[in-house]
């Protein structure tokens, strides 16, 4: 975890969350609750901020021996959008939308060349669960090249919850899947489009695989039976991309 990530001790943790400032994930020490510590975790409530309790020895780690107070945050390298504003963005664009989901993605770097690939493409957003995936980091914002400043990235708490908005919105939502029996090549990718990115080695979650209208697959003939994740998704990105500019 890179040092610029982290914001250590209590006031300085008390003020963070006090400015609004987009923070990832919240360490407080096993057994904290006194006075300061529970106006933190109010704090942190109220903002939606996931909290780890952890031991002692995790924080003096982390704070390369910092004076941490119990508490430590792991703050975004820039502040999250909402999904509504990556929504607007599309919609300012007048063009339908173009978003990407990634389903407990754990790799800053994948997630980087991601970043990358979708401003290559237009991507309007990207859609991220604020549990068990990346988060967006100073190692995913080097990886990424400068993208992450100008594709969107929104946290959510349910990602069940997020796709049946974008159904309800009639967005295509497009699962890569290498089980899925369509090749991504033969598939109408056309229109608004949630493309659905799953984590490495395990794919989507199935409650995920069951909300997509389609699954797809990249078709593969060597030894090895599955491709990066970022390398899989660059390749979808860019037949979406192929599509959407010919209509």
């Amino acid at each position: 975890m890179a040092s610029e990530d982290l914001i250590i001790g209590r006031n300085a943790v008390t003020e963070t969350l006090k400015a609004g400032r987009s923070v990832n994930k919240l360490f407080v020490a096993s057994g904290s609750h006194d006075g300061s510590i529970k106006q933190i975790l109010a704090l942190a409530k109220e903002s939606g901020v996931v909290v780890e309790f952890v031991e002692r020895a995790k924080l003096d780690k982390m704070s390369d021996g910092g004076r941490h107070q119990g508490v430590i945050a792991q703050v975004a390298a820039l502040d999250y959008a909402t999904v509504e504003e990556i929504l607007e963005t599309a919609a300012s664009k007048n063009e339908p939308p173009f978003i990407i989901l990634l389903d407990e993605l754990e790799d800053p770097h994948n997630f980087g060349a991601i970043l990358r690939t979708a401003d290559a493409v237009g991507v309007h957003g990207v859609v991220i669960p604020k549990r068990r995936s990346v988060s967006l980091n100073s190692t995913v914002a080097k990886t990424s090249a400068g993208a992450v400043e100008y594709v969107r990235v929104a946290q959510v708490t349910n990602v069940a919850q997020t796709l049946k908005k974008f159904h309800e919105l009639d967005l295509k939502i497009v699962g890569g899947d290498m089980s899925a029996e369509k090749n991504f090549n033969e598939a109408d990718l056309t229109g608004g489009i949630v493309l659905v990115i799953g984590s490495e080695g395990k794919g989507m979650r199935r409650l995920t695989r069951e909300s997509c209208d389609l699954l797809v697959k990249i078709p593969m003939v060597g030894k090895i039976n599955s491709l990066n994740a970022s390398v899989a998704g660059a390749v979808l990105l860019y037949e979406i991309f192929k599509q959407r500019s010919k209509n």
